[in-house]
């Protein structure tokens, strides 16, 4: 059974690390999921922290990209709630108002990367590759 319309067009199912994207604006995520996908990952979006938090990837994703600024919860907060509830995925920031202040606090707290958009895919996937080196995946 297809369970994923990429998965038809490519005929198989994607195997590897689960990377989960989490970003309100949805050609970024669309995007986003296509690249990781045609690295071969298998790559999930989200519309909202909220979705995440309430999907069955929540436990199984080995690095979770995630929008700063998001309506709801944002993506700060959503690393907030991650750790306060004993959850270690690594973290990858993106954002389009790059503050300093924000960077130094999620990269204190243990995010792997922090981009600016629109911001380089090669160093997005170095980024990829540093959290799954340190999730072990």
């Amino acid at each position: 059974m297809v369970r994923d319309p990429l998965e038809k067009k490519v005929g198989r199912r994607v195997k590897g690390p689960v990377i989960s994207v989490v970003d309100d604006d949805v050609s970024l995520r669309t995007a986003l999921v296509r690249l990781l996908r045609s690295m071969g990952f298998a790559a999930n979006a989200f519309a909202s922290a909220q979705e995440y938090l309430l999907s069955p990837r929540l436990h199984d994703t080995s690095c979770l990209i995630a929008d700063v600024e998001m309506p709801g919860m944002t993506g700060i907060k959503l690393q907030e709630h991650l750790i306060a509830h004993g959850h270690t995925t690594p973290m990858i920031f993106i954002t389009a108002f790059p503050e300093d202040r924000i960077r130094e606090q999620v990269t204190k707290a243990g995010a792997i990367g922090f981009l600016s958009k629109p911001f380089d895919e090669l160093r997005l996937l170095e980024f990829v590759e540093q959290a799954l080196a340190r999730r072990g995946a």
